[in-house]
């Protein structure tokens, strides 16, 4: 199934460049600038991760910056203010990339609700298998917000199956394992993205693990998009609430790249 939204505003302009960042680190009024920056350096979508307590599918470096960010005093609410101030100044595709508990502790309606309200379209649930994400997808559904489907390297004779229910578009993980950075991906990408090509007309995009623009331009030959998180929460390590200028210049090379 193809999604209107998706298509038409983060699709549309060649290879799609998907950063993800967690709101709140190392603040949120950070989080804002990054936002834009990122925008303005050729970001078509961005992925906000709302924080939480025990991310299962993050590694070292996104799990730190969730636990900061709760330190900090993020919660849902404030994350939401925060889209809603990003709204005053740009209307860039956004989905939130939190967890199960996240929402049904907010409550289903309200918070699909919220989404629909900031227009964000999308939400990936990196603990929700496929098997089990027609509850939530029933409150999504009616506020017209897409359930994001992984595929994995162990989805095997699932593929087609993810594929052909999918909405929005298809997050592709690359490799075995947590979110991180990682020097080589050795996984078939080619050989999934064909099945998956082959049962859906839904978008897809690759991540986990991919850090740098030469490797980001090898991968995007087999996909529609490419996703980058820990290697940008790495610049905010570095640079803290001055790392504005480093995320614009780090998307900027990454979306030339997969469309050179």
């Amino acid at each position: 199934m193809s999604n209107s939204y998706f298509d038409k505003n983060v699709f549309n302009k060649g290879k799609a460049f998907i950063p993800f960042i967690t709101a709140g680190y190392p603040d949120l009024n950070s989080t804002k600038k990054f936002v834009l920056a990122l925008e303005k350096g050729g970001a078509d979508l961005i992925e906000l991760g709302i924080p939480f307590s025990d991310p299962i599918a993050e590694g070292p470096v996104i799990q730190h910056s969730s636990m900061e960010a709760l330190k900090c005093g993020t919660t849902t609410d404030k994350v939401f203010n925060l889209v809603e101030e990003i709204r005053k100044e740009s209307n860039v595709p956004l989905v939130f990339m939190t967890y199960i508990n996240v929402i049904f502790k907010y409550g289903f309606d309200e918070f699909f609700k919220k989404c629909d309200e900031l227009n964000v379209r999308g939400v990936i649930l990196p603990d929700v298998p496929h098997e089990e994400k027609n509850e939530t997808e029933e409150y999504a559904k009616k506020y017209d917000v897409d359930i994001i489907s992984f595929i994995a390297p162990t989805s095997n004779e699932r593929i087609q199956t993810i594929a052909r229910d999918s909405r929005g578009f298809i997050y592709v993980v690359s490799s075995l394992g947590v979110t991180g950075v990682r020097d080589e991906i050795t996984t078939d990408l080619g050989a999934i993205t064909d099945i998956i090509r082959q049962t859906t007309i839904t978008k897809h995009a690759i991540g986990f693990g991919i850090n740098n623009p030469v490797q980001a331009k090898e991968i995007s030959k087999y996909t529609d998009g490419i996703i980058i998180g820990s290697a940008i929460i790495k610049l905010i390590d570095k640079y803290k609430d001055n790392a504005e200028e480093y995320i614009y210049n780090f998307a900027k090379e990454i979306k030339e790249a997969i469309n050179s």
